[in-house]
């Protein structure tokens, strides 16, 4: 008998407990957003009365933890087939919904249903009424409310009704727009506003909508955009060269008042410099700590070069298999070494400083002419030109290195660029490889960006939300897609049925057509 096989009732039982527990973790979730609340209620109070950096900073941080719970909620509600019946059993507080103000201008768009009537005659139609849904929408510049109009007919003689369907909506619980949606969440990720932020500039625009409708917003958003987000992660990880790099971010560690540092890592691909076929994408994951089983679950499925620097948590990975060779080898990049160097000479006036960056400089000076090129012509290039150059490197900074103490900072900056020889120099044998680690630390400044206006994550939930949004943001760019535009695009068409099995035709390369051809 097969053990492993499970009855329909079975997958019932499983079902229900699965759902009991979420319902469990939406009650719990209920309960501190509620705490939450009267807790910021209290210090706006105090606000008022006495005026102080500290009291601005606890609400401030009071509204972030709130915003990013009030996500968490939205995300694990759109993950339930009947959001209704997800709703735990206590009464749970919701922002009143106000109607949508009079003065925003109105697009009406008339969805006429398909009328077969079985006598056949269309002159016996009368009209029963409509149905109006009006949706709150961004457009540039300006707010509009587009209201979606079905009118409802009836056959006076075989007493049938046609109605077209309701428009299909990213979030059946509310009124925005796709590109509403997408809007709020590139505001918060790409430039930095938190929600709280967003409501103040909404409500000057005569429009009321409180943060944690916003938050709702974003968390249904992150749940749509997750399946788009983990196939670029998947194309990301197939490629045979990778660039990655990190930097820290803030995340709230519950019950101590505190916060701890985390990260958030960038895992690129851009073969654009060696004019390579493929297009780049850039796949972002969050990390608790910096330990280094992170990094190595994330490149669990990569196999090939990897630029980085020198984090140890990397080592493990470049270590050969007992019969095998390393999975992954690792590529230096000279922007380490070169700034090093730079900071001695800065700092000294060292001549031998300033000799190893004339001699790196001439490296650089070789990439800039061969970026573009193909990985066949950057490779005889290096071959010819930048090896006898590393070849003569090496052995001025070994006499220099015999020369200088270990104990100056001149002599451990020698010593880095020599421990590290191979990996520096594997870009001369490979033309797809580039002498640096610049497409990685690019990305990061948008995260950097966000980083100083919202200060911390509110959770390990919302930097893993973050990521899926930094993922999809990131890798527009890349490929000169605008990242709203194209949010609102793959937003619209997964609220509106897209086949997940033609996920890959949303990826940004692959509808920046389509982008191009619905903005002329």
């Amino acid at each position: 008998m097969d053990l492993a096989y499970r009855t329909p009732e079975d997958e019932i039982a499983a079902l229900r407990l699965e759902l009991a527990a979420t319902r469990a973790q939406l009650g719990t979730a209920a309960l501190e957003i509620e705490h939450l609340r009267v807790q910021l209620a209290a210090l706006r109070r105090q606000q008022y009365s006495q005026s102080s950096e500290r009291l601005d900073a606890d609400i401030a941080q009071l509204e972030l933890r709130l915003e990013d719970l009030e996500e968490n909620e939205a995300e694990r509600r759109a993950a339930i087939a009947d959001p209704a019946a997800a709703e735990p059993p206590r009464q749970r507080s919701k922002p009143v919904r106000k109607p949508l103000p009079e003065h925003l201008p109105r697009e009406t768009v008339m969805h006429e249903p398909k009328m077969v009537c079985d006598c056949g005659d269309r002159s016996q139609l009368a009209s029963l009424g409509e149905d109006v849904t009006e949706v709150l929408e961004k457009i540039p510049a300006r707010l509009k409310v587009i209201r979606h109009i079905r009118p409802r007919y009836a056959c006076r003689q075989c007493e049938r009704v046609f109605q077209a369907p309701a428009p299909d909506l990213p979030n059946e619980r509310g009124r925005p727009g796709p590109r509403l949606i997408a809007h709020v969440a590139v505001a918060k990720y790409c430039h930095g506003l938190p929600l709280f932020r967003q409501s103040v500039i909404l409500a000057r625009e005569g429009v009321e909508i409180d943060r944690a409708t916003l938050a709702d917003w974003i968390g249904r958003a992150a749940w749509w955009l997750a399946p788009v987000a983990r196939l670029i992660g998947a194309y990301v990880m197939a490629q045979p060269v990778l660039h990655t790099d990190d930097t820290p971010i803030r995340t709230l560690a519950p019950g101590t008042g505190k916060t701890r540092l985390s990260r958030f890592r960038i895992y690129a691909v851009d073969l654009r410099p060696p004019a390579g076929p493929d297009p780049p994408a850039a796949f972002s994951r969050y990390s608790a700590d910096r330990r280094g089983e992170r990094p190595r679950d994330h490149l669990a499925g990569f196999s090939g070069v990897m630029h980085a620097d020198a984090f140890t948590g990397y080592d493990a990975l470049y270590r050969p298999q007992p019969g095998k060779p390393a999975r992954i080898r690792h590529a230096a990049y000279w922007a380490h070494a070169r700034r090093k160097l730079f900071d001695v000479h800065e700092a000294t006036g060292s001549p031998i400083a300033e000799e190893a960056l004339r001699r790196i400089q001439a490296l650089y000076a070789i990439e800039a002419e061969i970026t573009g090129k193909s990985a066949a012509h950057r490779h005889a290039e290096r071959q010819a030109r930048s090896k006898p150059l590393l070849i003569a490197l090496k052995s001025w900074m070994e006499a220099q290195r015999r020369r200088a103490s270990g104990k100056t900072v001149l002599g451990k900056v020698l010593q880095y660029a020599l421990g590290r020889w191979e990996a520096l120099t594997r870009y001369a044998d490979d033309g797809r490889l580039a002498i640096d680690n610049n497409v990685a630390e690019r990305l990061l400044r948008g995260i950097a960006v966000t980083r100083k206006n919202f200060l911390f994550i509110g959770s390990d939930q919302g930097g893993d939300r973050a990521a899926i949004l930094y993922t999809l943001i990131e890798t527009a760019k890349l490929n000169a897609v605008d990242p709203e535009a194209y949010r609102t695009y793959v937003i619209d068409r997964l609220a509106s049925g897209h086949l997940t099995s033609k996920l890959g035709e949303l990826l940004p390369w692959n509808c920046k057509e389509a982008l191009e051809l619905k903005t002329a």
